[in-house]
């Protein structure tokens, strides 16, 4: 460990003698008639501490741990430098302390901060200085201990050396600021004026910084009016503090005006003007603004800084231009010395990849962060443990929790809210639940967002009287639901089907005063439909448009699509007409939901027209547009035409999914082109798209065509983990490929495979095993599969047995016939009497000589 410490002199420090020098005096008298006698006076001046408010900065480097700290002392005027009566009064005390400004700071940090700081202020001899008040005050300021600056400025206004100072209520107003208590500010300035200190420039800059804080920017401009009306003069840092107050709060607008009066009257501005002006329209979420500023300051030659880059990233990552923020990244990476990246450009460049879904690169970056010395504060690890909440990534999210503990760092509410989402969408609510729980214990208080977060977690599982709970526990906490509440549990309405429930919460938002916006209604209607109310759903659009909530193209889609769900097309195609009265644009999903209306109704030409349209109007068809298409040619039997739109997804790089695989599957089995169909799950197998039950079923059923017996073994092998999700039907097609190839050793061991796993095998299932047994010859086999029946609780049919009595008589000898008549009557002994009696008494049997 490394110990070093340097001496930093102030710059605004005035030189003084190092020597006392005497002055003499000549005093004349023109009363005195010794006028020419001469007195001399001799005094001396009282040697100044030169170094007594110099910073002197010390640190230590622990190259073990990777730690270093720099921290500045000032030592003050002590003892030595004190009037000759206070040391003659401390000198026999024993309890008085001759300690630094820093030192004091020291101990009085270490008290709570309810306890008493007069008895480690009252040791200190450096009290009787007072230049050392503005120093102790601006050390406690610092480091922002504002409960022990408030006791310790009450104790020193009680100091009969005590005076008022105007640096003294600068700094503390300043603080207050920073922990936004505005109305012990705004006393304190009214106090400085009690005490007859005159406000200065720097006293209303701390005035307006602190109302622009908390967003208040009609009482920072009130106050830059009172400035002016005291004829002082605003400087820069007034002008930039009251664009920050108006830009803060979001009204660029005004923050715009204020920069115009700023140019008028004669103050130019600087990096600083522009980068408030930026973070104005940020606020305002006015980001094409944004940009177009930047470019204009680039035009006027002002070099940018980290701040300003810093801004333009949120800004191009809010308007989608993710190319572009990567590359500003790219270009500080490589420009080190001029803009440097700081924690907060890391932790944007995370939360780029995680809203763009490249969850990989966020861990990266994080990673890159560290290697690059940088120490990750409690906002990077929210948002890396956000990037892994979206996407359900609970085990990633937990590892995240604990490096936060690890690291020092205390668990905020938006680390528990992050942890919870996790969970949530983990399809985990228990877990989540358990979150909440910890988040109570650990004395973090949840806010309005961690309740919504919670009932999302039940709701999207379908646990709606769970998140009713949670509605009601809110509620008992003081804490009020808002709209994000309501479209939760409507949302968690239409998963469990519930439309009895979906009356009860827009009643109780009614009853709560929630007055719902336009993402409730869709929550609403999408409810309503998903349990076929259509009525119900009409009524609340109607009702929307009654009071003057404007529809988005959600509402439209929600509406389009859930009456092309219930074959009501005509007034799908009419909510396409209130869209253009309303002009608002077709997004992908709509245009996306009426190829989907046509195609239902077998309008090609019409489906084939949107789809055109819709390339036309910018909109790239996404793989849903494509897959609607695809229906579309199979609902007509126009198998080349899907064929070809399926080599366009390929031109246009856009990945089929599993619904537009199987639609394309079925076009190329029903086109007679099985071989492609293998092919394609090829295809999907590279890309890993998830295979379904339509797509094995095509697959079956191209290998059934092809005789391509091989294949089908290999597609038994790929879909044995799935057995037990797979259908018994195509469990039952593929038996009977099997049975009907020859393959009926094969054809068992996949009916045994199929009984390990659990699936639910029918009477279907039996018979096609029978058939192929007996049209392999294999009655032995053929009589076991009947007692497999019979121990599973299917009765054989009477045409079971008679088909076996049958081939006794006219596929085998004597020989084999007496066995058959063996293991029947061994099967009639062992089985129940109804079964037996409906052997014995078919009437083939009773005709025959077995």
């Amino acid at each position: 460990m490394c110990y070093f410490s340097l001496h930093t002199p102030r710059s605004d420090e005035m030189t003084t003698l190092s020597h006392p020098f005497p002055l003499k005096l000549t005093l004349h008298s023109p009363d005195s008639t010794h006028s020419s006698r001469r007195k001399s006076l001799s005094l001396c001046k009282k040697r100044k501490n030169d170094t007594a408010f110099e910073e002197q900065k010390s640190g230590f480097v622990d190259y073990d741990k990777g730690q270093h700290d720099v921290y500045t002392r000032v030592t003050g005027l002590r003892k030595a430098d004190i009037p000759k009566r206070y040391r003659l009064r401390v000198e026999g005390d024993r309890f008085q302390k001759d300690w630094t400004v820093s030192e004091v700071v020291d101990r009085i940090v270490e008290l709570n901060h309810w306890e008493n700081v007069e008895p480690v202020l009252n040791r200190w001899i450096g009290r009787f200085a007072r230049k050392n008040f503005p120093v102790l005050i601006k050390e406690l300021t610092q480091r922002g201990a504002i409960e022990h600056s408030t006791k310790v400025f009450e104790w020193m206004k009680n100091q009969k050396n005590y005076c008022a100072r105007k640096d003294i209520y600068n700094m503390m107003i300043r603080l207050h600021a920073r922990h936004n208590r505005m109305d012990q500010a705004r006393g304190l300035f009214f106090e400085m004026q009690k005490w007859r200190c005159k406000p200065d420039a720097e006293t209303y800059n701390a005035l307006i910084h602190a109302h622009g804080r908390l967003g208040q920017w009609r009482w920072a401009m009130n106050i830059m009016e009172d400035m002016l009306r005291a004829a002082i003069p605003p400087s820069r840092s007034t002008y930039n503090n009251l664009i920050n107050a108006c830009g803060s709060s979001g009204n660029w607008r005004e923050a715009l005006k204020v920069c115009k009066k700023m140019t008028e009257n004669g103050v130019g501005p600087d990096l600083v003007t522009h980068n408030i002006v930026l973070s104005a329209f940020k606020s305002g979420a006015q980001y094409s603004k944004a940009l177009s500023y930047f470019e204009l300051m680039k035009g006027t030659h002002i070099r940018p800084d980290t701040t300003t880059l810093n801004i333009v990233i949120n800004c191009t990552v809010k308007f989608g231009q993710y190319g572009k923020a990567i590359d500003i990244f790219n270009s500080m990476r490589e420009r080190r010395s001029e803009c440097r990246p700081d924690i907060v450009t890391f932790t944007s460049i995370i939360h780029l990849y995680s809203v763009s879904g490249q969850i990989e690169n966020c861990r990266a970056v994080f990673n890159t962060m560290l290697a690059e010395g940088i120490r990750p504060n409690i906002v990077s690890y929210n948002t890396l443990m956000a990037a892994y909440a979206s996407h359900g990534m609970n085990k990633e999210a937990v590892a995240v929790f604990d490096q936060i503990k690890h690291n020092g760092f205390r668990p905020d509410v938006v680390s528990y809210t992050s942890l919870l989402n996790a969970y949530g969408r983990s399809q985990l609510p228990e877990k989540a639940r358990e979150v909440f729980d910890m988040m109570k214990r650990d004395n973090c208080k949840p806010n309005l967002v961690c309740y919504n977060a919670l009932i999302d977690a039940y709701g999207s599982n379908g646990l709606l009287a769970e998140a009713v709970e949670i509605l009601r526990q809110m509620e008992q906490d003081g804490i009020q639901p808002n709209i994000v509440s309501i479209c939760s549990l409507l949302a968690a309405c239409g998963r469990c089907g519930q439309k009895v429930n979906i009356d009860a919460v827009l009643s109780a938002a009614d009853l709560r005063g929630i007055k719902l916006n336009t993402v409730a209604y869709n929550s609403a209607i999408g409810s309503y439909m998903n349990v076929g109310e259509f009525e119900k759903a009409i009524a609340l659009y109607k009702s929307m448009r009654k009071r003057n909530v404007r529809p988005d193209s959600v509402t439209y889609t929600v509406l389009i699509s859930g009456c092309c769900k219930l074959s009501k097309y005509g007034e799908a195609l009419g909510y396409l007409d209130d869209m253009e009265g309303l002009k608002i644009p077709l997004t992908k999903e709509v245009y996306s939901s009426l190829i989907c209306v046509y195609s239902k109704q077998g309008q090609v030409a019409e489906a084939e027209s949107m789809f055109d349209m819709m390339k036309a109007a910018g909109c790239s068809p996404d793989v849903v547009a494509y897959t609607a298409m695809l229906h579309a040619y199979n609902a007509a039997e126009n198998w080349a035409q899907a064929s070809a739109l399926f080599l366009e997804m390929e031109r246009n790089d856009i990945q089929p999914d599993t619904v537009a695989c199987s639609a394309l599957m079925r076009a190329f089995n029903k086109e007679g082109q099985p071989s492609k169909v293998l092919v394609l799950a090829e295809y999907m197998r590279e890309k890993a798209i998830p295979l379904t039950d339509a797509i094995f079923f095509e697959m079956v059923s191209a290998c059934s065509m092809l005789r391509d017996w091989r294949t089908t073994i290999d597609l038994i092998k790929l879909m044995e983990p799935w057995f037990h999700l797979v259908s018994i039907g195509l469990m039952n097609q593929l038996l009977h490929l099997l049975g009907k190839s020859g393959k009926i050793e094969s054809m068992v061991k996949l009916f045994y495979k199929m009984i390990a796993s659990g699936v639910a095998v029918n009477f279907n299932t039996y018979s096609i095993l029978l058939k192929n047994l007996l049209a392999a010859g294999n009655w032995r086999k053929y009589i076991e599969v009947l007692q497999w029946m019979e121990d599973s609780g299917i009765q054989p049919s009477n045409g079971m047995f008679v088909d076996i009595v049958s081939f006794s008589e006219k596929g085998c000898g004597a020989e084999y016939a007496d066995k058959i008549q063996e293991r029947l009557e061994s099967m009639r002994r062992s089985g129940d009497q109804k079964s037996s009696d409906t052997m014995l008494n078919s009437p083939l049997i009773v005709g025959s000589g077995v």
